[in-house]
């Protein structure tokens, strides 16, 4: 995916600001590859305040599985760069911090640590809205930075995507 498809930053926040809003909504993210970009790009965000209630940036897998309450078999079956992992990622945030809305990145944004299978610039997203779960993996290009604000642009696209069909 290509940083030309994905809308901007402050337009996305936007949004999701307006539709989280209208709805009384609270939101979080749990993160991983993104070290809390998604989160900051919320809170850059004035008034943030009345739909953002956190962030876990769950960079170890110690803390996937303390914090997030990821199963250990996950990680083991699938490992932390997978949508089963992004997926716990975003209900064990969601319920943690008590909101309506999480969503959660894990990937491998370089420029080590990628394989055939994982390269670096894959990225898996969770979706938790309500009781729903979404989840969808994404491969970007570009350095580390690149690759990691090109993934916290899109998690917020989608979001914005997700609660609009909702």
């Amino acid at each position: 995916m290509s940083a030309q498809k994905i809308p901007a930053i402050a337009d996305s926040v936007g949004r999701l600001a307006k539709l989280l809003n209208e709805r009384d909504w609270l939101m979080v993210t749990a993160e991983s590859c993104t070290g809390g970009g998604v989160a900051a790009a919320c809170t850059d965000r004035p008034g943030s305040s009345t739909w953002f209630q956190g962030s876990v940036v769950s960079y170890s897998n110690q803390v996937k599985t303390d914090v997030l309450g990821v199963p250990d078999v996950v990680i083991e079956q699938h490992g932390a760069v997978s949508t089963q992992c992004a997926e716990a990622m975003a209900r064990g945030g969601q319920l943690l911090l008590q909101a309506a809305v999480a969503v959660s990145t894990t990937g491998v944004a370089g420029p080590d640590g990628g394989s055939r299978a994982k390269p670096v610039g894959m990225v898996c997203f969770g979706f938790a809205i309500g009781k729903q779960l979404y989840s969808d993996t994404q491969y970007f290009k570009g350095d580390r930075s690149q690759i990691r604000a090109q993934a916290s642009a899109y998690a917020l696209s989608k979001l914005v995507s997700y609660l609009s069909d909702n």
